[in-house]
Parts: C-alpha cells; structure tokens; sequence
C-alpha cells in the first residue's frame, strides 16, 4: 500500500544544514493501523508531512497504492491529496464555521454538488458521533469535539490513507480512550489505513498493529507491537515501553524482594496472548509438591493481545523444581530464571 524508499529531508538555515529525515525506507500494509513513535525532534512530524508533500523531501520516493507521490506535479498532487486525509494536534479548524461546514470544506474545495455534499456531511456528523452539534462553533466544542470534527473533514473525500500527527496529545487521558477508539472503528469500518504518529507509548500500545521507533530521523527499530513490548532492543524503545509497564519501578521492587530470599528460585514468568488467561499457577500447585509465592506481576493489553510479567519464588527440591520449570516452558509461557538459591 505505502512504500518508502531512502526518504530525505534536510532543512538549511543560516548556512547550517539538520536531517531532519535521513535515508529512511518502509513498507505499510493496506488497512493497517501503523504507529510512529519518537521523542522531540526526532523527525516524525517532519515524517509525516513529507508523506503528503507539506514538506518536500531532499531526496528519495513514496509511493501510495502504486502512485509515486514525489513524481507528481502541482495539480496532479492537489488530486492525489483527496486521497490522504491529515489530522492535527491542534485541530487547524476554521473557526468561523460551523461543524457542518468544516467538515465540508474540502467537498467545496473538490467541487461536489450541494445535495451531495449535505448528505456526506451528516454520514460523517453521525460516525463520528456529533450528531446534534452540526451547528456548534468550534469555540463551543470540547477538545475532542474538535478533533472529532477534524477526523470528519480529514474522511470527507474517501481517503485511502489517513495521517495523524500527535492527534491526541492536546487531549486529556479520557478523552484520548475516545478518539483512539474512534479511530479503531473507522479502521475496521471503511478499512483505512491509518499512519499514528506519537510521542506516547500506550497509544501506540492500544491500537496500532505495527510500530516504527524513530531517533535521529532515522528509524532504529520496528516490528509487530507485541514484539516490540516483549523485546525492546534499542535504549529508546526501552524507554518508551518504561512508559507503559513501569518497569524501572518494577525491577527496584523486585530487586529489594529478590534480597530478601535465600533458599528457591525466583523466575519472571512472560505471558503472551492467550497464555496470560491461562490458571498456569494454580495447575503448578497441584501437580508439584513445590511452594509457590507471588513476588510480583503486571499484565497490560496491545492490540494484539495481552502481554504480563510474573514474579514467583519456587522453592522445594532442585529436581521438582526444575521440572515445574519444564513444565511451565512447554506451555509456551517463557521463564527466565532471576535467581537461583538453591
């Protein structure tokens, strides 16, 4: 669906020159929800933009459902641009229109008949669930009205692609579930592909499918969320899935309990999916003749399932409990060993 290929963009300013993208190559499937996360300056915004052209690269090429965006001239690019919706941090709305006229604007700007435009405005009002507030202002709107509008302008000519840039971080917590929610179903519903860029991880974490980490305009990481979760690789992914599980205060905890014992093994247990429902220590209790004491645990949920972490003291003969260790690998629950007192 999208392909991305050595993209560029270097910005020159007082005879000084900043990469603000550098060389960066990527494939996205179609109808995929596909996350790009970064911190300040990283170059995702820069990213993002360049998608559509706002930005024009300094080298490389896009191609969108067979189309090389970089190849096209003015007018070709004012029509390939019906078919990539954008919506913003701060929403860019007119504020001198309505809700209704907002989201119609861009339907003005492409020239779609009055009556034809009316009943795709109200389809839009009602998916995006501001049916009764057509009529509002956007200084009358709550923050995730706004965005809802501009989710509304941003389908209005039936895009292909859909790019958000940080559309989410203006909003509060509560309001953010929403708008995420929102998006999931407009994904499943009209089977857009939805490109999310953001600085926060548990956005990433509950709706996107894929995630590319982005540091120095370069992307140094990607993969299946999950995966990612599981396995971060490089210190910035680390920091960012800190984010959402904790774990630097998780492993000061556990550290100061892992202190505190003596005899047994202390494993952290790794549930992925469908694992994390299983009764796995309760069958152990049974069919053991082992102690089995919780330390410590956290299950959180991607959109690809449910990823946790367990912290438990095995104690009892070595030979036991290695074989509860046996027993808990082939289940496909991963275990890894933190200490061994035995």
């Amino acid at each position: 669906m999208i392909s991305i290929e050595g993209l560029s963009k270097i910005f020159t300013s007082n005879k000084s020159q900043i990469t603000a993208v550098d060389d960066l190559t990527l494939d996205i499937k179609e109808g995929d929800i596909f996350g790009v996360i970064g911190y300040s300056g990283a170059g995702k915004s820069t990213f993002v933009r360049l998608l559509n052209r706002l930005e024009e690269p300094t080298g490389g090429r896009i191609i969108i459902d067979d189309q090389e965006i970089t190849a096209l001239n003015s007018s070709q690019l004012r029509l390939a641009r019906q078919e990539i919706g954008m919506i913003f941090q701060h929403f860019n709305l007119l504020w001198s229109r309505t809700v209704k006229d907002n989201i119609a604007f861009p339907l003005e700007i492409a020239g779609v008949p009055k009556t034809e435009r009316e009943k795709r405005v109200q389809d839009l009002i009602d998916l995006v669930g501001l049916t009764e507030r057509e009529n509002a202002y956007p200084s009358q709107l709550s923050g995730g009205q706004k965005q809802r509008v501009g989710i509304a302008r941003a389908l209005a000519n039936n895009p292909k692609v859909l790019l958000c840039d940080e559309a989410t971080s203006a909003l509060d917590p509560e309001t953010t579930n929403s708008i995420l929610d929102l998006l999931v179903d407009i994904n499943q519903k009209l089977g857009l592909t939805i490109i999310l860029i953001t600085h926060e991880m548990h956005v990433i974490r509950k709706i996107c499918k894929q995630v590319a980490v982005m540091e120095n305009g370069k992307i140094v990481e990607q993969g299946e969320v999950l995966d990612v979760f599981l396995r971060p690789k490089q210190q910035v992914t680390k920091k960012f899935v800190e984010q959402v599980m904790g774990t630097n205060d998780e492993n000061e905890g556990i550290n100061h309990l892992i202190n505190t014992y003596d005899h047994g093994k202390i494993v952290r247990l790794h549930f992925i999916g469908e694992t994390t429902n299983q009764a796995l220590i309760s069958k152990v209790a049974k069919e053991f003749t082992i102690d089995i004491n919780i330390l410590q645990g956290k299950i959180t949920q991607t959109q690809a399932g449910a990823y946790g972490t367990l912290f438990v003291q095995l104690d009892g003969e070595a030979g036991e409990v290695d074989k509860v260790i046996d027993f808990i690998t082939h289940t496909s629950v991963e275990v890894e060993v933190i200490r061994d007192a035995n």
